[in-house]
């Protein structure tokens, strides 16, 4: 299988491992290998395995049993040492010895591969892919020259078990692929190595990170943490997982505020620094994908610096690390949450561990590492161990929990699955029936020569059940993905115990793959409510987000919404318009009905029918007074009968202001214009005929002058009737063309709807307006030229005054009516209405009252006339 041109393609990538080489001519090992080529076969190096038993087929197994390293010195001039391994995993140890176990029960089974027995050779990698690959070749060259197939015949070697880290797996994938030997890995999460190309013999019992950072993104959005921060390792395992995570998180409102590497080699420096950048980030949730090894020394220096509030997201690979349930732990990781593999049970796990001890190991340097890491005593007897000597009697206790916890193993069970994965594949080739096999001409594989692509092909197909679980790998070589979900919490001694709060079931439709239960989640500082991570504070209703400059999208102020748009849900990007006849309340997050608004019976609209009737009431008064002392001089030479006229149209000036207030119906807005302009036409009339009734009556005491007798009484109604006549045709086509009529107007104010009269026709308003100043005016022009005449009681003077102020208030009043809002143009122009009455009103009869009431001496014909001296 194996021929010379391979081995010195391959091996001389590496420095000081397991190679093997031919000793005879170099021409001679580019051609095809002879019989004798395996005589010539030496082993320049060598890498003892930690456990090694014999069988009728071999299977690897590679684990990181320590976790830390030391480089040697490579200076060109001498065959460097080994790498140095240190930092002893007892967690490990123990997926080693689960490997141990597996093999041992599928041995005595009589079912399962009965008639042949399974061997193995486990190695330890140390953490390092470097080391990962010395044993790799190990597994390939076999112990010594005599066991060593690789120069003559197939290998014994049917597939590895192996490795616990990404970085190692992808390392040992491509040494092995050439071989076409399979790899089951019990612990490699990298989505990288689903990659059926680049890795086509990998296989793994642990569902890939493309599964874990889909369940971590959902968690950060179950929760609402939308301000992250990541740390990773400088490895193809944090590399891939970050990767995916960020490719998951896009479209959800979580942001990344900060992503750290640790170096492949630990520097206490760059450490350091993350954990700066850790403790002035705003970001209280940090996801970590980190090994183990990693992690330790990591939270070593993070306790140093004594940083608490952190939220930890833990990945599987750390999660429910033993190493880390010491109680120190606690107050800096207590209520990390993570994904953790799903847990198995291996019913005889616990007893088997016990049996590991010095006395039956003697010669085993792991064993005796085990005894020092869990006992801490030297198992040596050299004279420089600084610390007391073991007497292999100690005995393993539950305490012990790094290496004893198999109350629910999780990767040591991952390492068990693998191993019947191998064991019922390779029974299953056994099984096959010559002429009906999966092979060339249907053939099967030779039991004692079985190729390790053989395998790999019933490992693709196979398919078993294991404690109710079924296990298979699918066409990338995966497992079906399923993780319990972990929180850290204080158990009752103290320490740290993993409770399962959760699972995340990969089998499931999208969006409900995650199950929580909220209720029993312990959070980061002893807390039952869930931490806050955000970079900006949630924006309430009534507000929209606003994204800053040059920042995430999770970084943004609250910007309120304008008024007549609201926004009810949180963390909205906009905010919607009211529909027309509603409007934002107050805190802009409902729409409300607009306030309606007219002149309505309020304080102004109170005000204005006080003033209003007062006006009336005082006409009235001034009527009465008026009819009382109608015989009098002062009433009957100012012609009482226009007085009587004049009260009356008067009254109903005053009255008329009530129309403009109440809400606008149909009948109301054509009769307050219509009624304010007849009746003040009717008014002006009447002060237009007493005028020419004064300039008449002055200018008849000339000599040869009868103007009197055409300003009779039937003159002087025809005058009235006339002069109102004209405007009640005006308003009367104003009605029938396009009469006034109630309007909501919402365009001057948006927040309210102005209930007015719109007046249909403006040319018939300005019309009605424009009648009135006509007649307002051609009575001030003959007032004034009347206003020297003699007598001692002139009323064209105070003719003349009442129209300067009846035009003054008029003119007036358009600006403001015009600039007036809503009720008050209706106010402003009920106010001109009773302001040119009152004007009118004490104006005109003012005089005449103080003469009736208050000198009623000089309420004479003779006095009147300025006769009196005479």
């Amino acid at each position: 299988m194996f021929n010379n041109m391979t081995l010195l393609v391959l091996f001389p990538l590496l420095y000081s491992v397991s190679v093997l080489t031919i000793t005879h001519n170099p021409i001679s090992s580019f051609t095809s290998p002879t019989p004798s080529a395996a005589k010539v076969c030496t082993l320049q190096n060598s890498f003892q395995p930690a456990f090694v038993a014999k069988g009728d087929y071999v299977i690897g197994g590679i684990f990181p049993i320590h976790y830390n390293q030391e480089m040697p010195d490579l200076n060109c001039t001498y065959r460097p040492p080994p790498v140095r391994c240190n930092g002893f995993d007892p967690r490990a140890f123990r997926y080693a010895q689960t490997m141990r176990l597996a093999v041992e029960e599928i041995n005595q089974s009589t079912e399962l591969l009965p008639n042949y027995t399974l061997g193995y050779k486990i190695f330890d990698s140390c953490s390092y892919p470097l080391t990962g690959q010395r044993a790799a070749l190990a597994l390939l060259n076999g112990l010594s020259e005599d066991d060593s197939p690789m120069c003559s015949s197939a290998s014994s070697l049917l597939a590895v078990i192996g490795e616990s880290g990404s970085s190692q797996s992808i390392v040992l994938s491509r040494i092995l692929q050439p071989f076409r030997i399979p790899m089951i890995s019990y612990f490699s999460t990298c989505a990288c190595l689903s990659d059926k190309i680049k890795y086509p013999t990998f296989f793994r019992v642990i569902p890939n990170d493309d599964y874990q950072v889909k369940a971590i993104a959902q968690l950060l959005v179950r929760f609402n943490w939308t301000w992250v921060g990541l740390v990773r390792g400088d490895r193809e395992y944090g590399r891939f997982a970050v990767q995916g995570l960020l490719r998951e998180l896009q479209g959800t409102k979580v942001c990344v505020a900060y992503q750290e590497i640790l170096p492949l080699l630990y520097n206490r420096q760059k450490t350091l620094e993350i954990i700066q950048v850790m403790r002035s980030s705003s970001a209280k949730v940090v996801v970590a994908f980190l090994s183990v090894g990693e992690m330790t020394p990591f939270l070593r220096d993070y306790m140093i610096q004594n940083i608490t509030g952190i939220q930890w997201v833990a990945s599987e690979a750390w999660v429910t690390a033993s190493v880390f349930t010491w109680s120190k732990y606690y107050p800096y990781m207590g209520g990390t949450i993570g994904f953790g593999i799903r847990k198995g049970h291996i019913s005889r796990l616990s007893d088997y561990l016990q049996t590991v001890n010095p006395q039956m190991y003697p010669n085993n340097l792991l064993v005796k590492e085990l005894w020092q890491a869990l006992y801490g005593c030297s198992s040596s007897v050299s004279s420089d161990s600084k610390l007391p000597p073991c007497t292999g009697q100690e005995s393993l206790l539950e305490q012990h929990s790094a290496y004893m916890n198999t109350s629910s193993p999780r990767v040591a069970y991952n390492v068990y699955k693998a191993v019947y994965a191998i064991a019922h594949s390779l029974h299953n080739l056994l099984l096959c029936q010559p002429g009906s096999g999966p092979f060339q001409n249907n053939s099967c594989a030779q039991s004692n020569n079985i190729h390790p692509w053989q395998l790999q092909y019933y490992l693709q197909e196979m398919k078993f059940e294991i404690a109710g679980e079924e296990v298979n790998f699918d066409l990338k070589g995966d497992s079906i993905p399923y993780y319990d979900i972990i929180n850290w919490q204080r158990g009752t001694g103290g320490n740290i115990e993993f409770v399962n709060v959760g699972l995340f079931d990969g089998t499931k439709p999208a969006g409900e793959e995650l199950v929580i239960q909220e209720d029993r989640i312990i959070w980061t500082g002893h807390q039952s409510e869930v931490p806050v991570s955000v970079c900006s504070a949630s924006c309430p209703p009534g507000s929209r987000k606003a994204v800053r400059l040059g920042e995430p999208v999770c970084c943004f102020d609250c910007v309120p919404c304008d008024s007549g748009k609201i926004n009810n849900q949180t963390n909205s990007i906009d905010c919607r318009f009211c529909p027309d006849d509603f409007w934002s309340n107050k805190d802009r997050t409902a729409c409300i009905p607009k306030e309606v608004e007219f002149l309505a019976y309020d304080s102004l609209g109170i005000a204005l029918t006080v003033t209003s009737v007062v006006g009336a009431c005082l006409t009235v008064a001034v009527f009465a007074v008026f009819f009382y002392h109608r015989h009098t001089a002062i009433v009957r030479v100012n012609n009482s009968e226009l007085s009587f006229f004049i009260l009356f149209a008067l009254t109903l000036c005053f009255l008329c202001s009530l129309v403009f207030i109440g809400e606008p119906t149909p009948w109301s807005c054509m009769l307050r214009h219509t009624a304010f302009s007849i009746t003040f036409s009717l008014c002006l009339s009447c002060i237009l005929g007493k005028t020419l009734v004064v300039l008449a009556a002055f200018t008849a005491t000339r000599p040869g002058d009868n103007i009197m007798k055409w300003l009779g009484p039937k003159q002087q109604r025809f005058i009235i009737f006339s002069c109102t006549l004209v405007q009640v045709v005006i308003c009367a086509a104003w009605l029938i063309d396009a009469p006034p009529f109630p309007s909501r107007n919402t365009k001057y104010e948006r927040s309210k709807i102005i209930l007015e009269c719109s007046v249909g026709s403006s040319l018939a308003f300005w019309c009605v307006l424009g009648y009135i100043g006509l007649q307002a005016c051609l009575c001030f022009v003959l007032a004034f030229l009347a206003r020297k005449l003699p007598g001692n009681f002139n009323e064209a003077k105070f003719i003349t005054f009442t129209m300067l102020i009846f035009c003054a208030v008029w003119l007036a009043f358009i600006p403001a009516y015009i600039s007036s809002p809503g009720k008050y143009a209706d106010a402003v122009e009920s106010f001109a209405i009773l302001a040119s009455s009152f004007g009118l009103l004490f104006c005109l009869f003012t005089p005449k009252c103080y003469i009736i009431l208050v000198k009623p001496e000089k309420n004479t014909k003779q006095h009147l006339m300025g006769k009196d001296n005479k």
